[in-house]
């Protein structure tokens, strides 16, 4: 009989090392407890929102090499190719006052972009709330490399939230759900690797963390906020803001406040907005960059 070999995945495409994963980002002191990988799971957001209802699963990683069936904002599904993306999930229980969780999809992004600049090689900013763009096309357009999403739980433990991230690493332009979306590999990063990128992502969220639980939430005090709006490429810029109420906003974003909600001048004045879908729109036309 002829010998049987197992598919190869593409260059790029290999799987993740549990084991490796472990040992580098489970460290005495450090936050991170647990981190679990996966060949295969529908959602890493809801595999650990599961855990959060029951009361476990505090500081856990949950990584996956194929996410089948993802969730983006307004339950919007998404799949990408096997060992292609980088897609994860932690669940925190940081104790500090509720009005101040909705900054730790905004740490995420900080943290995504910090990795994709400073391993990557590729420039990157965030757009309000919580997507990372690759910026460094030469025609100016901006196309999203990542999104973000995060859940509050409440169990008897108490408040736990769960952000995820989907960040693109390998695909190839066929591979993309839009034209909007790229990848490392479509940006020429210099770095296409999964597991560099996840330490470098996660290590960035726990220091970042850190400070902000020891400083009670205030992204203020923690130097939270400061970083977000250096990192924000939505700020300064002439935006439609779709509302989950159907309602639409346009006019400059002018800024990010305390609560890491969105501003943007309106003929009725200044508006502070704490969710909605967000499109910069060219100065010389209504489309996204």
């Amino acid at each position: 009989m002829p010998e049987t070999r197992e598919p190869q995945p593409p260059p790029g495409r290999e799987p993740l090392r549990p084991d490796a994963l472990e040992r580098a980002l489970v460290r005495p002191g450090g936050l991170w407890r647990a981190v679990e990988v996966y060949p295969e799971l529908a959602s890493t957001n809801t595999e650990l929102a599961a855990r959060a209802r029951r009361g476990g699963g505090d500081a856990t990683v949950v990584v996956t090499d194929h996410q089948t069936s993802g969730r983006g904002r307004r339950d919007r599904g998404f799949e990408t190719p096997a060992r292609a993306a980088l897609t994860f999930s932690v669940l925190v229980r940081p104790g500090v006052p509720p009005t101040r969780l909705g900054w730790l999809p905004l740490l995420m992004g900080v943290a995504a972009v910090d990795a994709v600049r400073e391993a990557a090689g590729c420039a990157a900013g965030v757009k309000w709330p919580n997507d990372v763009l690759a910026t460094g096309g030469r025609d100016g357009t901006q196309r999203k490399l990542a999104g973000i999403l995060s859940e509050a739980v409440t169990s008897e433990e108490g408040i736990a939230v769960v952000v995820g991230m989907g960040l693109n690493v390998t695909q190839t332009r066929d591979e993309l759900p839009t034209p909007s979306a790229t990848s490392l590999v479509v940006e020429n990063a210099s770095l296409r690797e999964r597991e560099p990128l996840l330490r470098a992502v996660l290590d960035g969220f726990a220091a970042g963390y850190t400070a902000w639980v020891s400083a009670g939430g205030d992204a203020a005090a923690s130097g939270l906020a400061q970083r977000y709006r250096e990192r924000c490429d939505t700020v300064g810029r002439r935006v439609r803001v779709e509302l989950p109420n159907g309602r639409v906003v346009t006019g400059p974003a002018t800024g990010v406040d305390a609560d890491g909600h969105l501003l943007v001048r309106t003929p009725s004045g200044e508006e502070a907005l704490s969710a909605g879908d967000v499109v910069h729109v060219r100065p010389d036309a209504e489309g996204a960059e």
